[in-house]
């Protein structure tokens, strides 16, 4: 019995193989809303994967204990903009004051930004984001480094022409990597390099990235590029761990509170941002991505699907003789079924594996310019989601073709 039922399905694939190979323009055609389909969803696939593994890697960066004390709100739609806009800057004196009594933190550092072009003799880059900073800074991050070092406390508190270059800088600035101990101009002040920093490949965090940062002291910035009146600091706030987060934002609330002078009826004047808040907006974005690629791979799907179903009634029409002639030398409905609902499946894998090689082309193409990440879930789920699309496209011509009478069948011409 199992014999008879392997003769069958190699009987009916060889039949459904030849059937292809005999219209092969008409097959390629068939295929190409299915090829469209699978190309749609594997490339989306793989540019939210990689979109996603940059921004966690990203967001490790700044760490997931950490807070940052702000005059503005990273995400915030409860406070108008020009009422941010219109607070008191936050300055070193008030830094100070909330170091000083601040009790749980493990680090705290004060950051500032600025845009400055960074040249060398021969490169030139604009407007690179200039974070002037302390020596406790590397201490409220996890930032880690491909040569040489953080900011040292020396080099912080006497305001010296020292810098560390993101990665993306050091590369641009000295292409022969030869930046360790280098020199570059920032703004017509000579800075040595005493740090490069590994790549955090975190593009999608725009003004937080430090790839493409420069890191020098804050003493610095105020003495060479603005005074302390003229821009808001961010106070980097590392908890001790996850747990003492909610603890160290309280406490944070309470101090800033008396630092700044507010009354117990007045609102905050300042924010207290995390990364949650990074990870809620690129979650929600990613979300609607994803509703918009499945919206288009659905229907290109649809189409191919109906395309093929069309074509394999044509089919099953062309071939009613031959349906009526296997009938009648004995072939049974299960035999006749199947033949049809497996060519249809061979013309969706097809399609299918049309679809995967231009969507690997085209993850190849993107990761020039953004992050990808070729899954091999993505690749399993093309297959198992061609495999579907042919047997259903392919049930209802194979149902026609198996009810066939054969005496009308071998009547037809």
């Amino acid at each position: 019995m199992t014999s008879k039922y392997w003769f069958e399905i190699k009987e009916g694939l060889k039949i459904s193989l030849n059937a292809i190979k005999s219209n092969k323009i008409r097959s390629v055609l068939t295929t190409m809303g299915i090829i469209i389909g699978i190309w749609a969803v594997v490339t989306m696939s793989t540019a939210i994967k990689g979109i996603d593994l940059a921004f966690q890697t990203g967001v490790s960066a700044l760490g997931s204990d950490n807070l940052y004390i702000d005059k503005w709100a990273w995400f915030n739609n409860d406070v108008p903009w020009w009422k941010m806009r219109n607070r008191k800057n936050i300055s070193m004196k008030d830094f100070k004051k909330y170091k000083s009594l601040a009790k749980l933190p493990a680090a705290v550092a004060p950051s500032i930004l600025t845009r400055q072009a960074v040249k060398t003799k021969d490169e030139s880059i604009d407007f690179v984001f200039v974070v002037g900073t302390t020596a406790d800074y590397i201490h409220t991050t996890n930032l880690t480094f491909n040569q040489g070092r953080f900011l040292s406390e020396l080099e912080s508190q006497g305001s010296r022409n020292v810098t560390v270059l993101g990665s993306e800088i050091a590369a641009k600035l000295f292409p022969a990597g030869n930046a360790l101990n280098n020199f570059v101009r920032i703004k017509g002040h000579k800075f040595k390099v005493v740090g490069i920093l590994d790549k955090q490949g975190s593009w999608v965090l725009g003004n937080f990235n430090p790839d493409k940062q420069v890191f020098v002291p804050i003493g610095t910035v105020f003495k060479h590029f603005q005074k302390e009146s003229f821009g808001s600091l961010t106070i980097n706030v590392k908890s001790p761990n996850s747990q003492l987060v909610p603890a160290v934002t309280e406490e944070a609330l309470g101090i800033m509170r008396k630092v700044r002078g507010l009354s117990y009826n007045e609102e905050n004047d300042f924010a207290i941002n995390r990364q949650d808040g990074l990870l809620s907006q690129i979650n929600s974005t990613v979300s609607v991505i994803q509703i918009a690629g499945f919206f288009i791979t659905g229907l290109s799907l649809f189409v191919g699907a109906i395309g093929i179903m069309n074509i394999m009634f044509v089919s099953v029409k062309e071939r009613t003789k031959e349906i009526g002639i296997r009938k009648a030398i004995g072939a049974k409905r299960r035999t006749i079924l199947g033949q049809f609902i497996t060519e249809a499946s061979f013309l969706c894998l097809l399609g299918g594996l049309g679809g995967l090689i231009f969507a690997v082309i085209t993850s190849l193409i993107i990761n020039k310019f953004l992050p990808t990440s070729i899954q091999y879930q993505a690749v399993l789920l093309a297959v198992l989601i061609s495999l579907i699309t042919g047997i259903l496209s392919g049930l209802a011509p194979a149902l026609t073709a198996a009810k066939m009478d054969p005496v009308e069948a071998l009547r037809y011409e």
